[in-house]
């Protein structure tokens, strides 16, 4: 079947892009709605901080929970629990900053483990053949969700600083409907399915490559306006380097959804070695763009081999906690390669994803080609 008739993954893909919109839309929503109640803008930046410290510790804890009792059922009641948490947070807009931050544990906690949940149904909702594109064009609406979180919370805001939120918890509810109810395979408590869970090694190389995917990629999307001025050029021009960065990204999604093949990560992270090295060297407007269009070309099929070869090594009683954790190690990655940027040499901080992304490929390099998905 192809993928563009395939109704189960559309259906699929409405409702992890439901689930995700919220998440883009949280920084400039809490920004607004407290400087809109106290001021000033401090406490969203507080409130967002908390909301993603939440996501990252609670993701496998609550990821293993979804694996007991099946990801359809306990995604459907965590997108629940999430709506209620934004709805709340709306109507106590007007409550003490320390009510505020603990009212944001509540979608914190029960958002964590969405992403590796959604996840682990993409792997029940199409065969291995179509799996790859399946992910590079998931990756794809991705970038437009990204964008068009904070352009849609700006707009939303026009008409009341709480509607923001109300569209989120809504948001929340259509991705509940949108859950599959009948997933071809069962969590471990429906199907007695015990199997143990791998151990690190089996799946360290594709955490790390996950990880050197958010360290490389924030010192790009943090820091498009220290680039741009290093050349001197005007702060108006910063935008260009998310363009280009976005539109590459897309392009790379496309040619390896084109291709429907896994791939070699080897390649991919080859790719983001040569282009956190030009990024670093500073060679002026071309250097620049070439960089930031190589790493950004490199990453949709990074992040799709990656998921691709993370399913194969995970059993699917432990799908779940496995992708949930990826893309806590991946957030990691993007938070510290952000904290690099903003106390260390512009220069510097593009090394520490080459060196990550090195030490990725020298793991895959022990591995034979078909643990990679070269024959495919």
């Amino acid at each position: 079947m192809s993928l563009f008739t395939h109704r189960a993954y559309w259906r699929w893909s409405a409702g992890v892009q439901a689930a995700r919109l919220p998440g883009t839309m949280a920084p400039l929503a809490f920004t607004l709605l407290t400087t809109a109640t106290t001021g000033s803008y401090r406490l969203g930046g507080v409130l967002m901080s908390v909301y993603v410290a939440t996501e990252m510790v609670c993701a496998v804890p609550v990821g293993r929970l979804l694996d007991r009792v099946g990801p359809a059922r306990g995604l459907t009641a965590l997108l629940l629990l999430t709506a209620v948490g934004y709805a709340v947070l709306a109507l106590a807009a007007d409550a003490p900053a320390p009510v505020l931050v603990a009212l944001v544990l509540l979608p914190g906690i029960a958002g964590g483990a969405l992403s590796g949940g959604f996840r682990t149904l993409l792997a029940d909702t199409v065969d291995d053949e179509l799996l790859p594109r399946a992910i590079s064009v998931d990756a794809m609406l991705m970038e437009g969700v990204l964008i068009g979180g904070p352009a849609l919370v700006a707009l939303l805001d026009l008409a009341g600083t709480l509607v923001p939120l109300a569209v989120m918890a809504a948001a929340c509810l259509a991705a509940a409907l949108l859950v599959p109810r009948r997933p071809g395979e069962p969590g471990r408590a429906e199907s007695g399915d015990d199997v143990p869970a791998p151990r690190l090694r089996t799946y360290l190389p594709w955490l790390c490559c996950a990880f050197t995917v958010g360290l490389l990629l924030s010192t790009i999307e943090v820091a498009p306006l220290p680039l741009v001025q290093r050349l001197g050029a005007p702060a108006a021009t910063a935008p260009v380097v998310i363009a280009v960065l976005s539109g590459a990204s897309i392009a790379g999604s496309a040619l390896y959804a084109w291709r429907g093949k896994t791939g070699d990560p080897r390649l991919f992270l080859a790719g983001f070695v040569a282009g956190g090295l030009t990024l670093a060297a500073d060679f002026g407007w071309p250097g620049l763009l070439a960089s930031v269009a190589v790493i950004g070309a490199c990453t949709g099929p990074l992040v799709a081999t990656t998921s691709v070869n993370l399913q194969r090594v995970l059993p699917k009683n432990h799908r779940s906690a496995g992708f949930s954790l990826s893309f806590t190690v991946q957030a990691a990655g993007f938070g510290l390669g952000s904290l690099a940027v903003g106390v260390l040499p512009l220069w510097v901080t593009p090394l520490f994803g080459v060196f990550a992304a090195a030490i990725a490929g020298g793991m895959l390099v022990r591995k034979p080609a078909r643990a990679i998905g070269t024959c495919q």
